[in-house]
């Protein structure tokens, strides 16, 4: 199957679960599944204060921080501070979590899978020259954190996520400017 681009334009803001924001669905299995119900989702966040996360009972959770900076504190693990340089963070979605902003309101980006029926990997990229990807097997998402680019021959902006059900492709990446990608692979 050929590569899917989903513009961030026409993804749904909704409500978090625990109604202390607003997300930007990008894509989740099976289609308009509740946050109960879903398999797997990706989603973007503005987070505008500290506070407790939602909490998704047998969901793993991966956030990768896009603008701000915020301390995060899952269950009983360290806090860590998380900004557009750290790598991706994964968590379990179902203990207490609480994120203290550091820097004024935080973007960041969510993979939450179903403990059981699907795992994720998730990593940040960045190119300035073409280059090629391999995605590996399963489903592969490519988010465009910033920058723009034509990725296997398609042009996207930021916000904008490619979507490839046979992960198994190389993905052929040019950049039009710097690039910052997060690739995610769901397995």
């Amino acid at each position: 199957m050929a590569a899917r681009i989903i513009r961030h334009a026409d993804c749904r803001p909704m409500p978090w679960k625990n109604g202390g924001g607003v997300t930007t669905e990008i894509l989740a299995w099976p289609p308009a599944a509740g946050l109960d119900a879903f398999d797997w989702r990706i989603s973007m966040a503005q987070v505008a204060s500290g506070g407790p996360f939602s909490v998704f009972a047998g969901i793993d959770r991966t956030l990768t921080v896009l603008a701000g900076t915020m301390r995060l504190t899952a269950g009983d693990a360290a806090p860590v501070a998380l900004s557009p340089q750290s790598q991706p963070y994964a968590f379990p979605g179902d203990v207490g979590t609480e994120a203290a902003l550091i820097d004024g309101p935080v973007l960041d980006f969510n993979v939450m899978t179903r403990r059981g029926r699907i795992s994720h990997a998730v990593e940040r990229l960045a190119f300035s020259k073409p280059t090629e990807i391999a995605q590996g097997e399963g489903i592969s998402l490519v988010f465009v954190a910033s920058g723009s680019a034509r990725i296997g021959g398609q042009p996207v902006a930021a916000f904008d996520t490619l979507y490839q059900e046979d992960g198994t492709a190389t993905l052929k990446i040019e950049p039009t400017e710097p690039l910052s990608l997060v690739s995610i692979r769901l397995i």
